[in-house]
């Protein structure tokens, strides 16, 4: 039987954190953290292991306090004008074994109050490995709408980001594939019921979500000719 890792503890957490977010606060409740957010996210991780390995043998599910898997909960304030210190939300990342050197796409599953939705692709790549996704949907037009329009994909996921007004250097606007070809990002989403999170079924919604994903992803590791 599955495991059950986050409760309605840990939605409350979170909640109570979004209320009171400030490093005073944090640090009088940290335990609760650890006791209620960052154990069961790092336990959740260790036990989706064999199905981040069943995907894919060249992404990782590394339960680690750092380093891993669990995105750190601070958030960095050097750029933005809000200044609250920490995120409100457990953001767990499933990376490519090469995105230490390379820029990857990855799985991702994002647990917040009233917001909880997983996620595959990649988000803002820079110019060179956003020109070469480009240059694959151009050059493999059918294989992009199978893995982008077709099932079981889009009865999960939905692209989405921000996109150029224009269209990108060297690319008609009457190009049938426009639309895309203008993402800034490529990421899909897909909502997931905060009612399941605190349930032992979570890890088989994250994993059927996440293989759904695989032709998505598979396309866009060979766009950047790194291996799936």
């Amino acid at each position: 039987m599955a495991n059950q890792h986050f409760t309605d503890a840990s939605l409350k957490f979170l909640a109570r954190l979004d209320k009171n977010n400030d490093r005073d606060w944090f640090q009088q409740h940290k335990q609760e953290y650890e006791d209620l957010v960052r154990s069961p996210a790092l336990d959740f991780i260790a036990d989706m292991g064999d199905t981040i390995e069943s995907l894919s043998s060249h992404y990782l599910a590394i339960p680690k306090k750092v380093g891993g898997s669990m995105m750190r909960p601070y958030r960095d304030v050097r750029f933005s004008r809000d200044k609250r210190p920490f995120k409100t939300n457990v953001g767990i990342q499933f990376r490519h074994f090469q995105a230490r050197d390379v820029h990857a796409p990855g799985f991702y599953l994002h647990i917040e109050p009233r917001n909880c939705f997983v996620a595959a692709g990649m988000w803002r790549p820079e110019a060179e490995p956003l020109a070469a996704i480009r240059r694959a949907i151009h050059e493999q037009p059918q294989q992009w709408l199978k893995v982008s329009r077709g099932k079981p994909f889009a009865n999960v996921f939905e692209l989405s980001g921000e996109s150029l007004r224009n269209p990108p250097r060297g690319y008609k606007r009457d190009h049938p594939l426009i639309e895309d070809l203008k993402r800034k990002d490529f990421i899909a989403f897909a909502p997931l019921d905060e009612g399941r999170v605190v349930t032992r079924n979570l890890k088989t919604d994250v994993a059927r979500s996440f293989r759904a994903a695989v032709p998505f992803m598979q396309f866009l590791c060979k766009a950047l000719e790194i291996p799936f």
